[in-house]
């Protein structure tokens, strides 16, 4: 085997399954995408059941790999046992999950949330990616074990004004990758982390329109001096994902053009 192939094949994930959830658009949809060219099965999800059809057939067409679109809440931890059972009754193994769903409501100050606020926020962004892991971990582990990717933020380190909800999450969401990694070791099981910095989307959109300004300030906060595309999530996520990072767990990577921690 020469070294070149040798390298392409570590990064092959023919015959592995990956859900991808908040996967219809945005960096989830360019995760989704990346992962079936790199021939994955691929599972599509978000809240809206049309939508997960729409996106797997397309991802399907460009890629020639199987995508199917699954629906589920993931702030809703009755509904996530049903899809995790559902996914694995369709392609029979799950080796890859990518925790991407997240919600960032509204910018409000620590001052101004309330307790229902606070809890929505949470059970997107922590809640659902600790339950799809605990129900993934035995399926992973009885086929030889798996890797599960949580997308973090650079806010879970820096924290910020008025996003004190989603940036607390998203550090919870970075320490329990630390824990389930300890914990589903033994289970040839790896857990790490990627932690964004300015990506397009539609959430950035919506703060631009209504604060002016904001997406220059966020370039500006990296070394970089600009947002990333969608697509430079790919590369990272499919390194989490396949062979190349074998050695690779209970980390967190920055995908951020340089923001400080």
């Amino acid at each position: 085997m020469t070294g070149a192939s040798a390298t392409s094949d570590l990064f092959d994930l023919a015959g592995r399954v990956a859900i991808i959830t908040g996967s219809t658009k945005g960096i989830g949809r360019a995760m989704v995408q990346g992962l079936a060219e790199a021939g994955a099965a691929v599972v599509v999800s978000s809240r809206k059941q049309d939508l997960c059809d729409q996106v797997a057939k397309d991802v399907a067409a460009s890629t020639g790999s199987t995508a199917i679109g699954i629906a589920c809440h993931v702030g809703d931890w009755e509904q996530i046992p049903g899809f995790v059972e559902r996914v694995h009754e369709r392609l029979g193994r799950i080796d890859v999950l990518v925790n991407n769903a997240g919600i960032n409501p509204a910018h409000k100050s620590a001052t101004e949330m309330d307790l229902a606020f606070w809890r929505k926020v949470f059970s997107v962004n922590v809640e659902g990616p600790l339950r799809l892991s605990q129900l993934v971990a035995p399926f992973m582990r009885d086929q030889g074990g798996g890797s599960i990717i949580n997308i973090a933020t650079m806010a879970a380190y820096s924290g910020g004004a008025r996003i004190c909800a989603y940036g607390a999450s998203k550090a919870a969401l970075v320490n329990l990758t630390k824990s389930m990694a300890q914990e589903l070791a033994p289970w040839k099981i790896r857990v790490n982390a990627l932690a964004p910095g300015p990506f397009l989307s539609e959430m950035v959109e919506g703060v631009e329109r209504s604060e002016p300004g904001y997406k220059d300030m966020m370039a500006n906060l990296t070394y970089m001096r600009r947002i990333a595309e969608p697509a430079e999530i790919v590369g990272p996520v499919l390194y989490l994902a396949s062979d190349a990072s074998s050695f690779v767990t209970g980390d967190e990577i920055a995908v951020c053009g340089g923001m400080q921690k």
